[in-house]
């Protein structure tokens, strides 16, 4: 049997502590899975994104790591990546409830503004949204729809480690350099487990691939 890559393995191994367990839901989950790893059918951004996502982990055998911006800076709400072409910064926001319509189900919320959300706890309100996504690559600013973003919740720049702050997210650079493709991903663990991956072509958003409940 052929070992993970050992970042794999570090990643993991957190998760494989955590006592959070998959959720048995006894109310509708709307959460749409069109958006998940399983769903890719562009075989470049599928084994591109197997080699960091945890949703793929069952693909990630044999690939290679893909070569990553440096993390630039990390504050209380943002995260910032540069290597002296690509540029990516993500600020992340508090979540107003009475600024939102908000759908439930008996005490359960199910919908945010008409539309599932992602990330934390399903069923329960989340306390951070992500406020924006800035993303320049040379002089040209990539334009990221809100519509990217704005159904995930409670991002996280860290999670602690044996002691140690340590985070999975990063900004990595396709392994086709053909394609001038490169990848935004943000890992969350809390309520299950998401990660969130924003796409970017040829200084275009492409898409996002979403995951969640992947913490048993």
């Amino acid at each position: 049997m052929r070992k993970l890559p050992f970042y794999l393995l570090l990643a993991l191994a957190p998760l494989a502590s955590l006592r959070t367990k998959a959720q048995d839901l006894d109310f509708p989950d709307y959460r749409s899975k069109k958006d998940n790893f399983s769903k890719i059918r562009e075989t470049d951004i599928r084994n591109d994104v197997a080699g960091f996502a945890l949703a793929a982990v069952d693909e990630s055998i044999g690939k290679a790591q893909l070569a990553a911006v440096p993390v630039k800076e990390v504050g209380n709400n943002f995260m910032s990546f540069d290597d002296g072409n690509i540029q990516v910064i993500i600020r992340t926001g508090v979540f107003f409830p009475s600024k939102h319509k908000m759908m439930y189900i008996e005490k359960h919320l199910v919908r945010i503004d008409n539309h599932p959300y992602y990330g934390g706890t399903y069923g329960i309100a989340p306390q951070t949204t992500i406020e924006s996504i800035t993303v320049i690559v040379g002089k040209d600013t990539v334009a990221i729809p809100a519509t990217a973003y704005n159904d995930l919740f409670e991002p996280q720049f860290s999670f602690s480690q044996s002691g140690s702050t340590r985070s999975r997210n990063g900004v990595f650079l396709s392994s086709d350099k053909r394609t001038n493709t490169f990848y935004i991903y943000m890992l969350n663990i809390n309520g299950g487990g998401s990660e969130f991956t924003w796409v970017i072509r040829s200084k275009q958003y492409l898409r996002r691939v979403v995951d969640f409940g992947f913490i048993k």
